[in-house]
């Protein structure tokens, strides 16, 4: 059976959007793929991606970093979905986000979230 996640693409939090978007634009050369300030970011370079969550301090960070995985989770959310559930972790059902995405939400024990996403 081929393996049914591809890649990775780590969502960082950030205390302030726009400082690092002119950081990533600047400096490395990424490109903003997404920019919605005071809410959220992505960039993007060579088909790598970050993404970025505001956040107030050091004490949101541990609480909500995460991972996400998204449009290399062959058969979209429902795979991953099935196939965690049969191995006994209890899930939610994929949800429709109004960013474009239907998004799989993950915590492991130690509360890290990690999201499964498909393009709707």
């Amino acid at each position: 059976m081929a393996p049914l996640i591809h890649s990775t693409v780590p969502v960082l939090p950030s205390m302030d959007l726009a400082a690092s978007e002119a950081f990533y634009v600047q400096r490395p050369g990424f490109r903003a793929t997404l920019s919605m300030p005071g809410t959220y970011l992505i960039v993007e370079r060579g088909g790598c991606e970050i993404h970025f969550w505001p956040c107030d301090g050091n004490t949101e960070r541990p609480r909500h970093s995460s991972c996400h995985y998204s449009r290399h989770v062959r058969g979209g959310t429902h795979a991953p979905h099935a196939d965690f559930t049969v191995r006994g972790l209890p899930l939610g059902a994929p949800q429709e986000c109004e960013w474009g995405m239907r998004e799989l939400y993950v915590i492991d024990p130690h509360g890290n979230l990690l999201k499964f996403g498909e393009p709707l």
